[in-house]
């Protein structure tokens, strides 16, 4: 008696296939200091005579956030700092701190930098990187005043200096 054996299967088969996608980022290069506003450091008189006049405490309130985005094979931003008149008799310095916040390649501090009317780089080797938004993100800033010269200083009052920063490569 002969056996009939039918044997049913699946077969399976895989595909593959390519699709292109456009990707554009663009080169960034956003800066700001925050909070936003003036801050004062005022001079105490002293409440003896004889004594010299005590300078103001250091001011830590304001913050540099920035987002960088770098061209392939660009080269690294970084932040520079000027005061648009000097002061006689006062030395204004700045220092950041190194940022605590956000990621990528972020800028690394040069130091105490007592300001003039010179650009001077405040951070450098900035590359494509995001401090995060607002106070308490991104680098801290320590605003000092000192004095340099005591027979050069002048009583005033409000006499604004204006800081500016710019970031750039």
């Amino acid at each position: 008696m002969p056996i009939l054996l039918i044997l049913c299967c699946k077969t399976f088969s895989q595909t593959t296939g390519n699709k292109t996608v456009d990707f554009t980022l663009p080169v960034v290069t956003l800066m700001d200091v925050e909070p936003s506003g003036t801050i004062a450091l005022n001079y105490t008189a002293p409440s003896e005579a004889g004594r010299q006049i005590s300078a103001p405490a250091v001011n830590t309130t304001k913050w540099i956030n920035y987002t960088s985005a770098i061209a392939p094979g660009g080269i690294s931003k970084r932040i520079t700092v000027a005061i648009n008149q000097s002061l006689p008799g006062v030395d204004i310095k700045i220092q950041a701190a190194a940022s605590g916040t956000g990621g990528g390649t972020l800028g690394a501090p040069s130091g105490q930098i007592t300001l003039s009317t010179t650009a001077q780089t405040l951070i450098s080797g900035i590359g494509g990187a995001f401090t995060g938004n607002g106070t308490n993100s991104g680098h801290r800033l320590s605003i000092t005043l000192s004095t340099n010269t005591y027979a050069n200083l002048f009583a005033g009052s409000n006499t604004p200096v204006v800081i500016t920063y710019t970031i750039t490569e």
